[in-house]
This record gives C-alpha cells, structure tokens and sequence, in this order.
C-alpha cells in the first residue's frame, strides 16, 4: 500500500506507514503567542488520531502543549531527551498518562522506538532546540527516520550540515522545512536553496516541502510576505535543479499524497 503523507500545515505531518499513524510536531491552533495562522483551517479532530507523536524540539511552534492535550488516548509521544525537565506542561500530561492512555519516552540521537509494525530513529538536527532564546541548552533537536514499507525522514527544524545525509542514512521520503514564520530566517534554518541542496544529497525518491505558508507575526502582513507565500514553489524550481531525479509533492494544508509504493 505505500506510505501516506498528509500536510496539516507548518512542520505538522501525518505519516501513515503500515497501518500505523505517526504525528509530527502538533500545532492545532489558530493563534500561538504573536503567531496568527493566515493560510489553512485548523486542522480537524481527525488529526490528533495517532498512534504516536514526534516532537522535534522544544520550540513553542513544534511542542505545544495545548495542541498535545488533544492527542486522542493511547497515543505514545516521543520527544527530545530532557523535554520533559525543560517544560512543566509535559510533566503535566506525563502525571496524568495513566488516565490518559499517553505516555511519554525521551530520546537522544541514535535511539529507536518501536511503534506497531514501524521504528522509529532519532537523528541530528542543526538546531538551537531550548525552549527559551537564554538559559541551558537541556534537549538537543532531532530529527526522526521512520521505517515502515518506506522509510520516512522528518527533519524537524534544521540547518544544512555537513554529515547530513551519513547520519539520516537511505530515506524514500524527506520532509523538508523549507521557510519559516517570520520576515528572516534565523541560524539553523533550511530556506528552499538549501532545502534543495539537502535534499541532493539525501537523495530520496520524493520529498514534501513543509514548515512555511502556515504562520506568521501578528502585524506583520506587509512585511516581506514573499517570504511567507513562495518558499513551496520556489522550493519546487530549485529542487528541480539540484536533485532533478527526486519528485517533489508540493501540498495544500490538509492535502496527501502516496510519495512512494513502498520497498
């Protein structure tokens, strides 16, 4: 049957893999902070319906413990190694796991995580993953590789290092942050020229562009918006360039798309 990814919007991912369902970075709301969603619905209650959760890191618009209290029961959630420390609300839905049917497992690079007929394996992310901008860096950022019938890379937030495609190993399918949420990309980011030189040397068989066209500062509508409307597309052009062999899926929210049939 292959693997189905369906876009929610910003780095919010469901990836359908041997029956089993896993969640990337849930945001279901429609205003974070000084973040107002300006493109796509929210997403719908379907989309909380996972049989487990990656967080990347620890960044209010990848773990959102609002958005994570809406996880439907038994759902495993899989976050950074000290997440749980770092963020009071994590331990807040960890006190109340055993009504809940969730529970939670920290990992760091390396590990593996079973979850039904897929695993799942964390992977570096070129990111400042700490919840504030000062303070401990208690969690690194990841990335995750999941392996099903295909094997799916969910890089989180990331810049372009050089030990890429090394540590993320032989992938089907890379999602990739292609934006951001603001005017300017800050320090480990992926914007769409190195989302495309990534994804050359990935070389995946498909990609979907993620992370841009979802959220952006409240006031902020006329400021630089290109930077908010073309990433996907721009992402298409120059992927089309560096790594003319990969096809590339470019998703409304909301939308899917079966990228490969499978191993």
């Amino acid at each position: 049957m292959g693997t189905v990814i369906t876009w929610w919007g910003h780095a919010t991912c469901t990836v359908e893999d041997s029956g089993v369902r896993v969640l990337t970075d849930p945001v279901f709301v429609r205003r974070l902070a000084h973040l107002r969603r300006r493109s796509g619905p929210v997403p719908p209650p379907e989309a909380a319906r996972a049989d487990a959760v990656l967080v990347s890191h620890l960044h209010r618009d990848h773990l959102h413990e609002r958005s994570l209290a809406r996880l439907a029961p038994g759902t495993r959630l899989i976050v950074p190694r000290g997440a749980s420390a770092a963020v009071p609300g994590l331990r807040r839905l960890d006190a109340r796991r055993s009504a809940a049917g969730l529970w939670i497992t920290e990992v760091d690079v390396g590990d593996e995580v079973e979850v039904g007929a897929v695993r799942v394996r964390a992977v570096p992310a070129r990111h400042d993953g700490r919840r504030l901008p000062v303070g401990p860096h208690r969690s690194p950022a990841l990335g995750y590789v999941i392996s099903g019938a295909s094997r799916t890379y969910f890089a989180g937030d990331t810049g372009l290092f050089d030990a890429m495609a090394e540590t993320v190993g032989p992938v089907d399918v890379a999602l990739l942050p292609v934006g951001g949420w603001g005017p300017y990309l800050g320090h480990g980011h992926l914007d769409a020229g190195r989302a495309a030189q990534a994804l050359a040397r990935l070389a995946p068989r498909a990609a979907v562009p993620v992370h841009y066209g979802t959220y952006w500062p409240i006031g902020l509508d006329g400021v630089r918006p290109h930077e908010f409307y073309a990433p996907g597309d721009e992402f298409v052009r120059k992927a089309a360039v560096a790594a003319p062999e990969v096809t590339v899926h470019l998703l409304r929210h909301g939308e899917s798309a079966r990228p490969v049939a499978g191993r």
